[in-house]
């Protein structure tokens, strides 16, 4: 997979904000055939054009990375690679063509091979009389954050106004929280066993209780999502309202991970927590001792620090669990992942299940190239009864290697020499000697030689 570049992005902008070519080359101060070159990635960018881009285009330069058009680059390459349409191979040229020269057609392709998959997998797809088709749900959710970013400036500014008001130092900020919640809403909140749930909300008796089992990180990050539901859901119903859903289902789901959002605002306002980010070197653990929360709470904060001239580092946030079902995902970085079927297993996102508690570092590079630092912690929960496994997914995070020099995890790898190779997934990897592999690249032809048998990869092909 060609790594994408500019072209296809500025293209993309321009489209979005309906300006024409000749108007947009004549705001640049150039022809309208030399910026033709440039949409067509056949003529590079000087830093000054650059620069003006943005400025005509109101955007910053983290807008012009590529992301969006490399993930659709590679949900082509997805559903291409699917052997169920029995189609011919489309080569990785003509999949990133699609996606820069016809973005909306490519969407659109997307779209019809998410509900053919529904239909396929007897799913409760449902066609409305307006023709819209409910989609999976959590699939609907996922996509309503991928494209977002998952960056909310009107939730920032809302938790940031509430937390104005509470003005309590971070080690103060949950006995605030639970004050604003007696005093303002008469609520009492109480620890206690409850079955089967751990947090319950009782209108009627004005108390909230959390359980037992939760621990102090967690208890806070309760109260602050029920505070924010009292107090700030107007913004997330407004968001909800802009999104339209297209079933019940989708915007409860679109619900609660909004309100979990504004109590991670909430608890780690934008601005203190991006300088200790960085005073840190994005030490995930310190920022997590410093605001009081979990690890993972600490590291989807990381991965929402997206405000337009006071951006974090672009980072992805994946949650696994052992079966390698991804069960959140955000990304402000450009890794493409696999929407569909599983990942590398070389990736450190899997043999983070290996050493439970441990935090594993990795530089993982792609087949074109790109390199990413990864990091990952397999998390294990307190089981809900003796007897009964203990949950265990893995919270794994990465960036760019450009952006390796501000993070402490970057010490404990020397990154040329400590690289892995990985893929998107079997089917879409092409790296010939690979011992993890599950499945043959499928557009090469299998090498079945009975003479011969290797250890080196338990496939063998050629194109």
């Amino acid at each position: 997979m060609a790594k994408p570049l500019i072209g296809r992005t500025v293209r993309r902008l321009r489209l979005e904000q309906r300006i024409t070519q000749a108007a947009l080359a004549t705001r640049l101060g150039i022809s309208a055939s030399y910026l033709n070159l440039i949409e067509h990635d056949q003529r590079a960018l000087s830093a000054s054009l650059l620069i003006k881009l943005t400025e005509v285009l109101k955007v910053d330069l983290a807008a012009l990375s590529g992301t969006s058009e490399r993930q659709l680059e590679t949900q082509l390459r997805e559903i291409f690679a699917d052997p169920m349409l029995s189609a011919d191979p489309v080569p990785d040229a003509e999949a990133s063509g699609l996606a820069a020269s016809s973005p909306a057609a490519a969407r659109a392709m997307l779209a019809l091979y998410r509900a053919w998959r529904v239909a396929r997998e007897d799913s409760s797809g449902i066609a409305l009389p307006s023709g819209r088709v409910v989609l999976l749900p959590t699939e609907e959710a996922r996509d309503f954050f991928n494209e977002r970013a998952n960056y909310f400036p009107t939730l920032e500014a809302g938790a940031e106004a509430l937390g104005a008001e509470l003005n309590a130092a971070p080690s103060e900020l949950n006995h605030a929280i639970a004050e604003r919640l007696r005093r303002k809403h008469e609520l009492n909140v109480r620890v206690a066993p409850i079955d089967g749930a751990l947090r319950r909300y009782d209108a009627a008796a004005r108390q909230l209780l959390l359980s037992e089992r939760l621990p102090r990180e967690s208890r806070g990050f309760h109260m602050a999502f029920q505070l924010s539901l009292l107090e700030l859901r107007g913004l997330v119903e407004a968001e909800i309202t802009l999104a339209e859903p297209s079933s019940p289902e989708a915007a409860g789901l679109i619900r609660i991970g909004l309100l979990n959002y504004l109590a991670g605002a909430l608890l780690m306002p934008y601005m203190p927590f991006l300088e200790a980010a960085g005073a840190l070197r994005h030490d995930v653990d310190a920022l997590a001792d410093r605001f009081g929360v979990s690890f993972e709470q600490a590291c989807q904060r990381l991965a929402s620090l997206q405000r337009p001239g006071a951006r974090g580092v672009p980072f992805f946030f994946l949650r696994v669990d052992p079966a390698g079902n991804v069960t959140k995902r955000f990304s402000a970085a450009a890794f493409p992942f696999a929407r569909y079927g599983g990942s590398c297993p070389r990736w450190v996102v899997h043999t983070a299940f290996a050493t439970p508690g441990a935090l594993r570092v990795q530089a993982a590079r792609l087949p074109d190239g790109a390199t990413f630092l990864c990091f990952a912690r397999a998390v294990i929960a307190s089981s809900s009864a003796w007897g009964e496994p203990a949950p265990v997914h893995v919270v794994a995070m990465g960036c760019d290697v450009s952006h390796a020099g501000q993070m402490v995890y970057a010490d404990a790898v020397e990154i040329e020499r400590a690289v892995v190779g990985i893929g998107l997934s079997c089917r879409l990897c092409d790296r010939p000697d690979c011992q993890s592999r599950a499945f043959p690249p499928l557009e090469h032809r299998l090498a079945l030689d009975p003479l011969t048998t290797t250890s080196a990869a338990p496939y063998r092909f050629s194109r």
